[in-house]
């Protein structure tokens, strides 16, 4: 019996014991720290996160370098752009355009190619050539040797012989002498400094002015009606930069460059009578009045300053109807 008291009284030491042990440390309230890596990676992104954050500058936008004049030196080409309607917003010629940029097909341009413009100090001379004819030089023949019979009639012959060979040397003389005409070249610098004050304006044609122009209203130029093959007249002097029907909404057209600021432009005709790179006089009879791409035979005539239009009212003897 004592050995089986002694055995369960320490049997319930020790129980005893780790109760109190158990109940000991809940009592202090002291753990083993836990770390989660994911959760602490997040607090410590957070607080990156809160730190103020420096804005970043934009890049700046690329100023597109313009020529004195105010026109851009490039263009972008867009829908819908030609090599046509670019030249004519810009006042330039397309030929021009076309060689800077070795432009092949006129027709075709890529869109979003950057077209190099040609800048306002490009001289495009026209020169008129004068037709030079080698100099005629006769070559001279000696006269014949004959003998004749004494007899009135043998003198009387001898004599005209005589005669007609001092005419034939006489001109032949004159021809060798003749220089031949020298004209100076006619020159029309389409590119010369001019504000316009010089140049001189006509009435394009004659009729009724039946649309003015309106830049709020974006009426380009003015109307003027007229008849079925009514003559259409160059306003000023200059070069055909264009002769043709490619420029959409303007039907049969004739663009005139007078100088490097101004072009003019005559729109809707039936027949066009001028050729691209043709030099043409003021009042020269250049179109006949039409109706191409419009509804009523009339003249569509434009005044453009570097490209933009301007009021033909302040160039011409408007007679409003």
């Amino acid at each position: 019996m004592p050995i089986k008291i002694t055995f369960r009284l320490q049997s319930i030491a020790i129980a005893v014991m780790a109760a109190a042990l158990v109940a000991g440390c809940s009592a202090s309230g002291s753990h083993a720290p836990v770390v989660e890596h994911g959760v602490e990676r997040e607090i410590e992104r957070g607080i990156k996160l809160k730190k103020p954050v420096v804005p970043v500058a934009a890049p700046a936008m690329k100023a597109v370098p313009r020529d004195k004049d105010g026109r851009p030196q490039v263009h972008v080409v867009q829908k819908g752009d030609t090599l046509h309607s670019i030249a004519f917003n810009y006042g330039l010629d397309y030929r021009e355009i076309a060689e800077l940029n070795n432009i092949q097909n006129h027709g075709l341009i890529q869109l979003g190619r950057e077209l190099r413009l040609p800048p306002a100090s490009t001289s495009a001379v026209v020169k008129t050539m004068v037709e030079s004819k080698p100099l005629e030089i006769p070559i001279k023949s000696q006269p014949k040797v004959a003998k004749l019979p004494y007899t009135e009639q043998a003198v009387a012959q001898i004599e005209k012989m005589q005669e007609d060979l001092q005419k034939s040397e006489s001109v032949m003389v004159a021809k060798v002498q003749a220089k031949p005409e020298i004209r100076p070249e006619a020159k029309i610098d389409v590119n010369a400094d001019d504000d316009g004050s010089t140049l001189e304006w006509i009435m394009p044609t004659s009729g009724a002015l039946i649309s003015e122009f309106s830049e709020s209203a974006s009426r380009k130029g003015i109307d003027i009606a007229g008849k079925l093959g009514q003559a259409i007249v160059a306003s000023s002097a200059g070069k055909v930069v264009y002769s043709g029907s490619g420029l959409r909404g303007y039907g049969k057209l004739v663009i005139i460059k007078h100088n490097k600021t101004y072009l003019s432009a005559y729109a809707h005709n039936d027949q066009l009578l001028v050729k691209e790179g043709q030099n043409v006089s003021k009042g020269q009879k250049i179109a006949e009045m039409g109706n191409t791409d419009t509804d009523q035979v009339s003249l569509h005539f434009e005044i453009r300053r570097f490209g933009k239009p301007v009021d033909p009212a302040k160039y011409l003897p408007l007679v409003k109807s």
